[in-house]
């Protein structure tokens, strides 16, 4: 059509939905902590973190209008995200899937991405909240059912993901193609890579099924070694996507092996570094739970419980 970059293309709006993506949820964790910002600025010990936690507060007082019109925008806001889950990866998956690549060329791929990032991110969930809630003491905010509710998330993204690999084998066979065919049904799990195939289906197919005990669910050690073999599972999908699909492609001049070197090793590294620190300062200068939901959540138990002592004594 003349113009650059394609507007029909995938990768300009990949590049509006995850700007998009990331500004909802910038906005959003942001909204979420501004009553939490005003109670640190009511109660810091220093004049200049007062004066930072309220400007970050944007002048929080805690009246019925402001909660009124509070509610609805986080209510708008959590509502704009959820599509957005849904368009960012679903559009990720379209850069590969409009290829003519074997092992790319897939409509399956959008629906496979989103539950790949619904599946990981509950794993990275996981991974995060029960070493916090460890070294806190959380014990009493997060509890053995969060835990329990999680592990079934979990549990039933592995089912899903299990579901996906079932139908993307299933379609290169009943397709007819023999280049889709020997990508996914030889390459991968008998050629040089067959073991970070393999690897990719324990961790993210098997491993996850522990969580059908009860007892492991209950178990934090367990639930932490399940989610991080999940992590691993999933960026070894990534690896088995991008590299089996390109070291045997249509051109045998082309066919390579592919070994990474030092600086893909410091580019991991320094990307996993990057979000640890990004974390550690979250947990240290921003309230790791919502205090403004506890509260409410408390005065809301400590009604019921009125409410039940009351019950007795006005049936006498």
């Amino acid at each position: 059509m003349g113009v650059w970059p394609q507007f029909r293309s995938a990768l300009p709006w990949d590049a509006a939905a995850i700007t998009t993506y990331l500004s909802v949820s910038i906005v959003f964790w942001y909204m979420g902590l501004i009553p939490d910002l005003a109670a640190m600025r009511d109660r810091a010990p220093g004049l200049w973190r007062r004066r930072v936690y309220g400007a970050f507060a944007l002048g929080w007082r805690g009246g019925a209008r402001q909660w009124s019109r509070y509610r609805v925008v986080y209510g708008l806001l959590a509502g704009l995200a959820t599509p957005l889950v849904v368009s960012v990866h679903s559009i990720v998956s379209t850069d590969f899937a409009e290829s003519l690549l074997p092992g790319w060329h897939s409509t399956i791929f959008p629906v496979y991405f989103v539950v790949g990032a619904v599946f990981s991110g509950f794993a990275m969930v996981l991974v995060l909240l029960i070493p916090a809630r460890r070294v806190y003491r959380l014990h009493d905010v997060i509890t053995a059912r969060h835990l329990d509710a999680l592990a079934k998330l979990l549990l039933a993204g592995s089912l899903f993901m299990s579901y996906s690999y079932v139908v993307e084998a299933f379609t290169a066979w009943y397709g007819g193609d023999p280049y889709e065919r020997y990508t996914l049904l030889a390459s991968r799990p008998g050629g040089s890579y067959a073991w970070l195939y393999w690897t990719m289906i324990a961790c993210n197919c098997v491993a996850p099924l522990a969580l059908w005990s009860r007892r492991l669910r209950g178990s934090p050690a367990a639930l932490m070694a399940v989610s991080l073999l999940v992590v691993v599972g999933m960026w070894v999908e990534r690896f088995v996507l991008i590299v089996t699909s390109q070291w045997r492609d249509f051109l045998p001049s082309s066919w390579a092996l592919y070994t990474p070197t030092w600086v893909d090793g410091a580019m991991l590294a320094g990307t996993v570094s990057c979000f640890a620190f990004l974390f550690l300062l979250f947990l240290r200068w921003v309230p790791i739970v919502p205090l403004s939901e506890l509260k409410t959540l408390r005065r809301e138990l400590s009604r019921d419980r009125e409410e039940a002592g009351d019950a007795p004594r006005d049936a006498r």
